[in-house]
């Protein structure tokens, strides 16, 4: 059963980086974060996993990091099998919500949404009984899901399809509000995956343990409350001028740093009651024998 479980896994992977592949060349749409702030988020959280989440994320993704997995699935979308997953990149709710009306709202929403699909993969991808494949294909969601709903305008509103439709101006280039947050600041600021992942830690311990502690819940319910005030500013200055991006920057590093650490949290939680192999020193260095 293990050797079908990692040949499954093997095809399942090495199928889905071919199909991928095979979209590298059609330009394909900016999704949140875009390509850096994900890898951003990605490389953040390797460098907080615990030893055990290390091993078990090594064991899933081979030679594939968190970082390089995390725009996943923005291009799976474009698959056949994975047509249907759009809803599960966004919470959108009403504005003017209170905090308790808020979550309560969004944890009713019956269609699947990035709240209840990022818990959904979570019990996936920490139940050793599922298909390796499967528990690969949860680990990039909840990658990917972590970062999205710390992006403010991914809990916006559904009438505007959470920003897309408030046209904007920025540095002389027309824009929308969803837009500017995905990838228009970021783009901006100017630094690659890499420079963000060394530039935004060592984070200081206590806020570590803060972020971590709140539940994936509060972590939409912060990014509510900033795309409130973002919605606010699109209605009274549709055409900000360049001090839009300093007013923002540390809101946004922020919501990456946080993302980053969450991400961490949330999978050394799902694996602190895995073991680590006893008769291998270096085993948690080693790549499945497929990806070598």
């Amino acid at each position: 059963m293990a050797w079908r479980n990692c040949c499954a896994y093997s095809l399942f992977m090495r199928k889905l980086l071919f199909a991928l592949a095979l979209l590298a060349a059609v330009p394909l749409r900016s999704w949140a974060w875009g390509v850096e702030g994900h890898r951003a988020i990605g490389s953040i959280a390797e460098q907080y996993l615990s030893r055990k989440a290390r091993r078990e994320v090594e064991a899933l993704l081979g030679t594939q990091s968190l970082a390089m997995v995390s725009t996943l699935p923005d291009e799976m979308r474009y698959l056949p099998a994975y047509k249907n997953t759009g809803p599960w990149h966004y919470v959108n709710t009403p504005l003017g919500l209170g905090h308790n009306q808020y979550c309560a709202v969004m944890k009713a929403q019956p269609e699947a949404n990035a709240y209840n699909v990022l818990l959904a993969k979570l019990k996936e991808v920490r139940n050793p009984a599922l298909p390796q494949a499967q528990r690969a294909e949860a680990l990039i969601f909840i990658v990917h899901l972590v970062g999205d709903v710390h992006q403010p305008l991914h809990t916006g509103r559904a009438e505007d399809q959470g920003g897309n439709k408030i046209k904007m101006t920025y540095r002389g280039k027309e824009t929308n509000l969803h837009s500017l947050w995905d990838s228009g600041l970021l783009d901006y600021q100017g630094l690659t995956y890499t420079e963000m992942g060394d530039r935004y830690v060592p984070i200081p311990e206590h806020y570590v343990h803060q972020w971590q502690a709140a539940k994936p819940e509060e972590w939409l319910w912060e990014s509510y409350t900033i795309a409130t005030q973002l919605y606010a500013e699109a209605a009274e200055n549709p055409d900000p001028d360049y001090r839009y991006y300093p007013a923002h920057a540390d809101t946004m590093k922020m919501r990456i740093q946080q993302a980053g650490i969450r991400l961490a949290g949330v999978l050394n939680e799902a694996f602190k009651d895995f073991e680590l192999p006893k008769t291998n020193a270096h085993a948690i260095s080693q790549k499945p024998a497929a990806f070598r």
